[in-house]
């Protein structure tokens, strides 16, 4: 793994520098999108809608419009910014455990100690299991102000962001407002069904089966044939001729440099055909 970020815990004088590691990662079978037709490759552009010019990440900036005006925001601006510039994870209390709702939760990060000592780690790990208690922390992570719960996982910190109050929204179904009769009976019947399924809960059980169904899928295309090559996806781009000629980066960056070159000699040898003109005026004009 690699480390995404560098920083240090602190609360009160003590400070525990840490690496952060994103703890989970995707699995999903990566597709992309293509012409039903011809199986092209379907592209999202970047276009300009001043100059028309497709824009490399590079030269994008950030904005903000209240509708009347808009306020460019570039990256130097960003990290300008006191939180931005911040590198530590500073604990602003800690709660029971029990108190954290699960649907706050976010993203998950690990952390490893970074420094020629891990004690100060090790002393906080082992302070939070004793005392069963999660520390609430305020960071800066990715120009996002975040929120989150640090706390132990198998013998290693962990951060585990956490959603902001007004992003977890209230539910209300009209339906449950209405008094609803529920019988003895009814709940013995639905206790007695639920101790039927009643188990220990083994992540490592569970697959997730429509991947592997879109992997089976895949193979057996291969497997058949029912394939084309990955090249014929790619197009032409629209000042290329060729009809269906594919051009690489290389190929492309070559042609550039040759046609600046062909530009440059036919722009000194238009300057030479006029310098000669000119000499010949002027000898003509002499005699």
């Amino acid at each position: 793994m690699r480390s995404i970020w560098k920083g240090a815990i602190t609360f009160g004088l003590v400070n525990v520098p840490v690496k952060v590691y994103s703890a989970t990662e995707d699995h999903d079978v990566e597709l992309h999108q293509v012409h039903d037709e011809d199986g092209g490759r379907i592209r999202y552009q970047r276009r300009c809608e001043v100059c028309g010019k497709i824009v490399d990440y590079a030269h994008i900036d950030k904005a903000f419009s209240d509708g009347d005006k808009t306020v460019i925001i570039t990256d130097t601006d960003l990290k300008a910014l006191p939180e931005e510039r911040s590198r530590e994870i500073d604990v602003v209390e800690f709660v029971p455990s029990n108190q954290l709702d699960p649907i706050m939760f976010d993203r998950s990060y690990f952390l490893e100690p970074d420094g020629s000592s891990p004690k100060a780690y090790v002393l906080l790990r082992r302070t939070l299991e004793q005392t069963d208690r999660t520390a609430i922390v305020h960071f800066a992570l990715r120009q996002k102000t975040r929120l989150a719960a640090l706390r132990v996982r198998d013998d290693v910190l962990m951060l585990q962001t956490l959603l902001w109050a007004d992003e977890v929204r209230t539910a209300q179904f009209p339906a449950l407002e209405s008094t609803v009769t529920v019988s003895d009976r009814e709940l013995d019947l639905s206790a007695a069904l639920v101790d039927s399924f009643a188990s220990d809960f083994t992540p490592g059980d569970f697959t997730d089966d429509y991947q592997a169904q879109l992997r089976t899928l895949i193979e057996q295309k291969l497997a058949a044939g029912d394939a084309i090559d990955t090249e014929a996806t790619f197009g032409v781009t629209e000042d290329e001729p060729g009809g269906g000629e594919v051009l690489d980066l290389m190929e492309a960056l070559r042609r550039s440099v040759d046609r600046s070159r062909a530009g440059k000699d036919t722009a000194e040898s238009d300057t030479e055909t006029t310098k000669t003109a000119t000499k010949k005026a002027g000898a003509k004009k002499r005699a």
